[in-house]
């Protein structure tokens, strides 16, 4: 993947994941995220330095692809909420939804994309013809990208958000314990991609995904 396209699909992409966790707790009565600022499409209150910046340059330079990036968490005060169990999965969920929805509307500007240069777009109008390109391959790594974040992040190891709406899903004390491991889990999660089987069942569920919306665009196009 191109990381002229690639890198500001993929970070556009988690800062409204974490525009999604912070919009949900507010309306389930959290307000912190408002009170910090983190609720806007503003990349810079977003942007963690490692997970944003070094993390998917490393990436790109060892693997020639990006495989992963984060933006700084949106701060949540789960006392706020007046269902603990029920709120946490929601705006944990909210996440993965929003990256799932970003595929979707990615899927729909591609197919625009596509047919604006099949049917207006003039051969002559070389300059026009790279941006509206550029516009394509950026799409089209969306549809990727965002698939992969909701699957990724529904991994139920900490401090991804499967492990919240597993840890909220389980029985209190046990719940409590699971979700106290925090970022230990980031080591578990290191380890588990370095095992070939793993890897080859995420990007499997992914496919399994994408498929659907490959369908509707070879439909389409």
């Amino acid at each position: 993947m191109d990381l002229l396209y690639g890198l500001p699909v993929l970070f556009f992409s988690i800062v409204v994941h974490e525009i999604a966790h912070g919009w949900v707790a507010l309306k389930l009565g959290d307000t912190t995220a408002r009170d910090a600022g983190r609720i806007t499409f503003n990349p810079f209150p977003h942007i963690d330095i490692l997970g944003s910046v070094m993390i998917p340059l490393i990436s790109y330079i060892a693997a020639g692809t990006i495989f992963i990036a984060w933006a700084k968490p949106v701060p949540i005060n789960p006392n706020n909420f007046k269902k603990f169990r029920r709120d946490d999965i929601l705006v944990s969920a909210a996440g993965p939804v929003s990256n799932l929805i970003m595929a979707i509307l990615c899927t729909v500007f591609f197919v625009a994309s596509v047919y604006f240069v099949k049917m207006v777009l003039q051969p002559s109008k070389e300059i026009m013809a790279d941006f509206v390109f550029f516009i394509i391959k950026m799409f089209a790594a969306g549809i990727t990208l965002n698939i992969f974040l909701a699957v990724f992040n529904l991994i139920p190891i900490p401090p991804l958000d499967g492990s919240h709406i597993l840890s909220s899903l389980l029985p209190g004390k046990i719940g409590d314990a699971y979700r106290r491991t925090g970022f230990l889990g980031i080591l578990i999660i290191i380890a588990l991609f370095r095992i070939e089987p793993v890897r080859n069942f995420l990007f499997f569920v992914i496919s399994i995904i994408n498929t659907p919306l490959n369908l509707l665009i070879g439909y389409l196009i």
